[in-house]
């Protein structure tokens, strides 16, 4: 299990570390409810934990159904969006991208179920989180 919560995080917060936010997104119009900056590093480790744990569970009980290649699918999306939105600075890329997660992290979840209801329940915090993103992400991308 720690080595699924160092690779997640780690290779989480390296790519937010290669991908700032920047000037470029301290200029867009964003919607009032657009949280403080300060509170998406917390929040994401958080949540980043608790994808690797769920990630793990499947690993150990299911490594080849279709629930893990669905937690690498919705990961690998993750990694995506950040390069979408901050480096390429396109919030219709990351737009796209982030509901394709959305839909890869609530298909994880059902096929999750069927082996371990633990990991399922752990991505609903993560699940309410990413459509709150992707709310904030359409926003952006239709206000600029």
């Amino acid at each position: 299990m720690i080595i699924f919560v160092l690779a997640v995080v780690g290779i989480s917060l390296t790519i937010g570390y290669l991908t700032p936010p920047g000037t470029w997104y301290q200029n867009l119009v964003k919607p009032a409810f657009n949280p403080p900056p300060w509170v998406f590093g917390p929040v994401w480790t958080i949540l980043y934990i608790l994808v690797a744990i769920a990630g793990w569970r499947i690993w150990r009980m299911a490594p080849n159904s279709a629930a893990m290649q669905l937690w690498v699918v919705q990961m690998v999306l993750n990694w995506m969006w950040s390069p979408a939105f901050f480096a390429l600075q396109s919030p219709w890329l990351a737009l796209v991208i982030i509901v394709a997660m959305l839909i890869a992290i609530l298909l994880f979840m059902v096929q999750a179920r069927r082996h371990d209801k633990a990991a399922a329940l752990l991505f609903v915090p993560y699940a309410c989180w990413v459509a709150f993103a992707t709310l904030l992400n359409a926003s952006i991308a239709y206000l600029n």
